[in-house]
């Protein structure tokens, strides 16, 4: 079972990225403002960046396909993105399917093995923190969204 990390933790981040400051906590982390399912109103959550390209971020869903966010931007891929310097880009969120999310996990482990297995200790994910080919079912367990930063 994964571990929750506390409320209070998750959201401490997103006054810096509010003000203007969220460069300071690096590449790897981007604030996201997605909107309601039901209520339309704007929600923020702060997200580790698994995988970038120039203009697209990789995002995963650490808590699975029940996680609040990844079904917000599922009902309404239209999203803005705080990242660095970039403050409020518009992006277009899609749902990677299991072999890119399997790739991207890849890479990721790949490139940041310690924070990769230490993803995988919270998650109850082993296997990210391992050498052996990830599992067939990691894109249920851990998806990933691609976001397009469409800057409109």
């Amino acid at each position: 079972m994964a571990r929750r990390i506390p409320r209070w933790l998750a959201r401490a981040p997103i006054p810096l990225y509010r003000h203007g400051f969220g460069r300071l906590l690096g590449r790897r982390l981007m604030m996201l403002e997605h909107r309601g399912r039901r209520s339309g109103l704007a929600r923020y959550v702060v997200l580790e960046v698994v995988d970038r390209e120039p203009g697209v971020l990789f995002l995963a869903s650490g808590y699975g396909p029940g996680s609040q966010w990844f079904r917000n931007v599922r009902a309404d891929p239209r999203v803005r993105v705080w990242s660095g310097p970039d403050r409020g880009v518009a992006a277009r969120a899609t749902v990677l399917d299991g072999d890119e999310t399997r790739s991207r996990l890849e890479r990721y482990r790949q490139r940041h093995r310690r924070a990769a297995a230490a993803l995988g200790r919270m998650l109850d994910l082993r296997e990210l923190g391992g050498t052996d080919p990830l599992p067939a079912d990691v894109a249920q367990r851990l998806p990933l969204v691609r976001l397009a930063l469409t800057g409109d």
